[in-house]
């Protein structure tokens, strides 16, 4: 029985969360909305023209968004395509339609939903804990929860803690089928239409994850030939150097003392060994300060002249921006090795809840990703986010490496 009742309970108290979120979202529905009902109306005199592409990307990103919180609370979506932003494409495309269907649903009944998911149990707590705040309350407060009623006596503030157990009824036994209700028109709108060559789709999801699992696996041996190949030895050599000193500390001193400066010597260098594979996992800067100050520094650090420019209006995921760090650290060291280059740009974008990351240089090209330059690997740590890599190197040049990479996974 006490095993019944907690999954009652946390059924509900999922179900209370999933509508929250889903009232967060709804209210970002209402605005996209909004925004796009004046972009059409502007259309009629030219003027939303300019700004439908924008009303379009932030109606995909929103999309986007409510597939992610669907999946996080147990609902399966399975993304379709990129759909377009222009306008002409987007009237005629199915999952544009689609989501702009889900759009008005969610913004109205699923608002709607998302209140109720906040509402109950402000009332519930309210009413039920009615007779404990009754004998400080105003003569003329109103009792309930609903807004009418007053209580005149301790019957009557029983009655009121009554109706919030009748609250609490609600929730529990109609919670869950209001989350379900709330989440069923994005789950049947925001999935991939029969347009969509779904076999295709789950192969290269297949890939995707068969991708991240070579990537993570790739570095955690970098991981560990650079502790071993590396820091291990020094400290070997250390203990080493450090046993061979004591020996000699009684018979010759002299030689003793130069033998522990070695030992502190190759000591600093497994230091800074250390500290490099640390800053080769998740440099701190990435953490602290963001993506645009983590590409400043490699690019002040690059040996070919570099210039940044990053406008990112808000935070991706933090592994995504450590894709597009390694990423950039990658690509800069094989325009320092191999391009000849004498300056190369880095431009960094966030928008539409997509990363875009180009890298040029203006060396003499013919980059290949057969010739053992990293870029199977960039492409892997890529792939590994559902992302896409686009690599153009003309002989004779400039070189261009372009990552579009979702900006949540």
């Amino acid at each position: 029985m006490t095993g019944f009742v907690k999954e009652v309970v946390g059924a509900a108290s999922a179900a209370l969360g999933q509508l929250a979120s889903g009232f967060g979202t709804a209210l970002l529905a209402l605005a996209v909305l909004g925004w796009l009902i004046l972009t059409a109306a502007a259309c009629l005199v030219g003027i939303g023209l300019l700004a439908a592409p924008a009303g379009l990307r932030a109606l995909h990103a929103l999309a986007g968004q409510e597939r992610d919180r669907l999946s996080h609370h147990g609902v399966e979506v399975v993304a379709p395509d990129p759909p377009p932003t222009r306008l002409r494409l987007a009237l005629v495309d199915a999952t544009t339609r689609r989501e702009a269907g889900w759009l008005v649903t969610h913004a109205t009944f699923g608002l709607f939903l998302g209140l109720l998911g906040i509402v109950l149990p402000i009332a519930a707590v309210r009413d039920t804990a009615f007779p404990l705040l009754w004998p400080f309350a105003p003569a003329d407060a109103t009792s309930t929860a609903l807004g009418f009623g007053t209580a005149e006596s301790w019957l009557d503030a029983a009655a009121v803690c009554l109706l919030g157990v009748g609250w609490i009824a609600i929730i529990l036994g109609l919670g869950p089928s209001l989350a379900r209700l709330q989440a069923w028109p994005g789950a049947r709108l925001l999935t991939a239409g029969p347009d969509t060559d779904l076999p295709l789709r789950i192969i290269e999801l297949t890939a995707t994850r068969a991708a991240a699992l070579d990537a993570h696996a790739a570095e955690l041996r970098r991981i560990e030939r650079s502790l071993h190949d590396g820091t291990q030895n020094r400290i070997v050599t250390v203990t080493v150097l450090l046993g061979a000193a004591r020996r000699m500390v009684a018979r010759d001193p002299v030689g003793a003392e130069e033998l522990l400066e070695r030992a502190q010597s190759a000591a600093e260098q497994a230091l800074a060994e250390l500290r490099t594979v640390a800053r080769g996992i998740l440099p701190p800067v990435l953490a602290d300060r963001g993506l645009a100050d983590a590409l400043s520094g490699l690019a002040a650090h690059c040996a070919v002249p570099c210039r940044t420019d990053a406008r990112l209006p808000e935070r991706c995921a933090s592994s995504v921006e450590a894709t597009a760090y390694f990423v950039t650290a990658e690509a800069l060291t094989n325009i320092a090795k191999h391009s000849g280059a004498t300056q190369a740009t880095v431009t960094v974008r966030s928008r539409g809840g997509r990363l875009l990351l180009r890298i040029e240089d203006d060396g003499r090209g013919g980059a290949d990703e057969k010739g053992g330059s990293g870029l199977v690997g960039i492409r892997r740590r890529v792939a590994a986010h559902d992302g896409t890599l686009h690599l153009t190197s003309p002989l004779g040049g400039p070189t261009t490496l372009e990552v579009n990479l979702p900006c949540g996974s």
